[in-house]
């Protein structure tokens, strides 16, 4: 019996020496992999202010009842727009949906001289703001849309022919329509490449003394670059 007991003792002695040695050991497990940083997904969802700046270039339509041949028509203004504009999309799997705001301070200036009759025409627009829908088609960050809605904007005429002048200061109203591309630099700031063509509906003015009516539609492109900032 005592003989037995040693030998059990000695093979439990083994034991723990053979798991004591084998936890001495490197471990063969490899390293642990560090977590994936996945950055969250784009999406044009949100409202954004912005700036623009661009070139306009437009055409005066009008009618001098009195002249024959129409003389005196008032020249195509064209020149400096830039502004502000705020907005917001909603983004529908691919499709993007928004509405946006924006008011233009213009130098867009023309004048016109006939020598035949001496009648001289002027004509400025001095600023111009819309608000449009757009509907575009994202590809990820590159998001091309169309654009349209309401225009309106200051328009100064005037015509004098030497004896008589008449001028009008009016605020018009009209349509404007468009397209643009706008890309996002990241998940805040965006910029953009725009063109509209606008239509202001006519306005009718009397030269003092009786001399005329004319009326007087105000039509121009604009073509503009803008930042904006979405929230």
């Amino acid at each position: 019996m005592k003989k037995y007991l040693l030998t059990s003792v000695a093979a439990l002695g083994l034991v723990v020496a053979g798991a004591a040695s084998a936890a001495d050991l490197p471990s063969r497990k490899g390293p642990v992999a560090a977590p994936i940083y996945l950055p969250p997904v784009f999406t044009w969802t949100g409202f954004y202010v912005g700036v623009n700046a661009g070139y306009a270039w437009g055409q005066i339509d009008s009618t001098t009842g009195a002249f024959t041949n129409n003389l005196g028509n008032f020249s195509d203004p064209d020149g400096f727009t830039g502004g502000g504009q705020i907005g917001y999309n909603y983004q529908i799997g691919q499709w993007v949906l928004g509405a946006e705001a924006d008011f233009q301070g213009a130098d867009l200036k023309s004048t016109s001289v006939n020598l035949a009759n001496s009648l001289r025409a002027s004509t400025e627009v001095n600023w111009f703001g819309t608000v449009r829908g757009r509907v575009g088609y994202s590809f990820d960050r590159f998001l091309p849309y169309v654009t349209g809605g309401f225009a309106y904007g200051s328009v100064k005429n005037k015509v004098s022919n030497g004896v008589f002048a008449g001028s009008n200061d009016n605020t018009q109203y009209g349509w404007t329509v468009g397209a643009g591309l706008e890309y996002a630099f990241t998940n805040n700031l965006t910029a953009k490449l725009e063109y509209l063509y606008v239509d202001l509906d006519k306005e009718s003015f009397n030269v003092p003394g009786g001399t005329f009516t004319s009326n007087v539609e105000t039509k121009f492109s604009v073509v503009r670059a803008g930042l904006n900032y979405k929230f």
